[in-house]
């Protein structure tokens, strides 16, 4: 599995690990910690977290510009890594919104997320660069060799960014338990109980007292209460007390988090020394160019650069779909899916966990393919990995509809009696479709980029990777509002239908993208 790949390829994997570890955190925590800290809808939850990672993969052309420019790609990942901590603490600080702060202290937590967002952006981009460098190099010393151990090094990259997507993984399928537990451990050292629905009950009966909500409300509120705090005889007091315990619990996994970016920094410090920089390389390089080369380069430059285009505007559709696993889904899996044993956040860790289970049967597969002659080109592999995704969103649609399953807003004003629960399994084969979907695109389209990449924009060029999932990222909203508006299997097929449509306009272009990547 890592025999012939570049020795970096893993301390730069497990210098990531902090950085997905923040990452799944705030995927498993965001949304739900906003409605239930601030008592904001659900809509205006997932609207700053579209923006906040929108401004994640954003934010990346912009450290991929800063890192060109410097060419210093190991100073500005580190400075990432830095600033990254710095909003985490932030949001580490347990203060309790009430009436008379929630206005600064909802600013204040947005201004921790542009923190993060920001050293995420000098962060991620950088390093999937070095990444590609380190495969740039190997193919060059395999050129000097001969073209049949050439060919053999062009095989590894794809393979490589699989190694590396699955390692980063580890931490993010350790990051989602980490919430869940610290809430808990909080919850029941001052004698209640975890309960996914009681805040937002709480909530209402803070703004509107038992007069301004429905009798059905007010039942599943004294219902959950006697459950979670036992009986009260000051119901506002007691909701307070609870949001007050519920909410410290979850501000404490971000100190994790802090931890997580502390010893992602002293890996990749230790081990900076195997890494690659390519800006210094390509400046040293570029002198040698003749006018005529300069001339056949800038051509070859612009086709590269439409292609990369080209798949970039594909896959902002995916991640659109995709990254519904930290809004739409996560509203899912509080609402409709049994969280008595388990909480919606852990939810997060199936996915983070298939990617680690299935990226080697993958990788078996596709070698397999391979030396065969049968190899799959990374624009053919994006392509159904589209497929897979709509696969997902169409099992997820059929049995919403079978459950007859409305809108997730009268849903909840269902007795609770008379919400009938989906099972665990639900879940599991939902996020295993979509790991697989990931698995055909994620790692690969950054593969794609890093061979089609002028070597001079490296940096740049894995930045516009990840703004094309800040885009998809920008449009999440989408997905909350229609999951509150409309019966949910309809919400589910609409992204069936964008998958399909993106894999069908995928397919249009593959022969041309095949030719370019070449």
């Amino acid at each position: 599995m890592f025999n012939k790949h570049p020795k970096g390829l893993i301390p730069a994997a497990l210098s990531n690990m902090g950085e997905r570890f923040g990452y799944y955190i705030m995927n498993a925590v965001l949304v739900l910690f906003l409605c239930s800290k601030f008592g904001i809808s659900e809509e205006k939850s997932t609207l700053i977290y579209s923006f906040f990672y929108a401004g994640i993969y954003l934010l990346s052309l912009v450290g991929g510009l800063i890192a060109d420019r410097k060419q210093n790609y190991k100073g500005t990942i580190m400075a990432g890594l830095v600033v990254m901590a710095v909003g985490y603490i932030a949001l580490s600080i347990p203060i309790t919104a009430n009436a008379g702060n929630t206005s600064w202290l909802l600013t204040l937590t947005c201004i921790a997320l542009f923190f993060i967002a920001f050293g995420n952006g000098l962060f991620k981009g950088n390093l999937q660069a070095i990444v590609g460098q380190m495969y740039d190099d190997l193919e060059a010393e395999a050129a000097k060799k001969g073209e049949k151990e050439l060919i053999e090094a062009k095989s590894k990259r794809d393979s490589g960014f699989q190694i590396f997507y699955v390692f980063i993984n580890i931490g993010g399928l350790i990051a989602p338990f980490i919430a869940p537990l610290l809430r808990s451990w909080w919850l029941s050292a001052h004698n209640m109980v975890y309960n996914a629905g009681l805040p937002a009950l709480c909530h209402e009966y803070i703004a509107k007292g038992a007069d301004g909500m429905s009798a059905e409300a007010m039942g599943n509120l004294n219902q959950l209460m006697s459950q979670c705090v036992g009986e009260t005889s000051d119901m506002a007091a007691s909701c307070a007390q609870y949001l007050q315990v519920f909410n410290e619990g979850i501000h404490y996994s971000f100190v994790a988090s802090v931890a997580a970016m502390l010893i992602s920094l002293i890996i990749f410090f230790v081990t900076k020394s195997q890494f690659p920089n390519p800006g210094k390389k390509e400046a040293a390089a570029a002198v040698t160019y003749t006018a005529e080369e300069k001339a056949t380069m800038a051509k070859e430059i612009k086709q590269r650069l439409y292609a990369l285009f080209a798949v970039l505007g594909v896959v902002i559709f995916f991640w659109f779909s995709f990254h519904q696993n930290g809004t739409s889904l996560s509203l899912f899996a509080r609402d409709f899916v049994d969280t008595s044993t388990i909480a919606p956040e852990i939810w997060q860790a199936v996915n983070p966990f298939f990617v680690i289970t299935l990226t080697p049967v993958i990788m078996m597969i596709f070698g397999s393919l391979s030396r065969r002659g049968k190899e799959i080109s990374t624009p053919r592999k994006i392509a159904i990995g589209m497929f897979i995704a709509g696969l997902a969103y169409l099992f997820l649609s059929v049995y919403s509809l079978i459950m007859g399953y409305p809108s997730a807003a009268e849903y909840r004003e269902l007795p609770i009696d008379q919400q009938v629960k989906a099972g665990a399994w639900v879940l599991i084969v939902l996020y295993f479709l979509l790991t697989v979907a990931e698995l055909f695109i994620s790692p690969l389209g950054l593969s794609f980029v890093s061979k089609v990449a002028p070597k001079h924009l490296l940096g740049l060029c894995q930045g516009l990777w990840l703004g094309a999932t800040a885009v998809g990222n920008l449009l999440l909203w989408i997905g909350p509002l229609m999951y509150n508006a409309i019966p949910i299997g309809y919400c589910w097929a609409i992204f069936m239908i964008v998958c399909l449509i993106s894999m069908g306009v995928m397919l249009f272009m593959v022969k041309w993208l095949e030719r370019v990547a070449k």
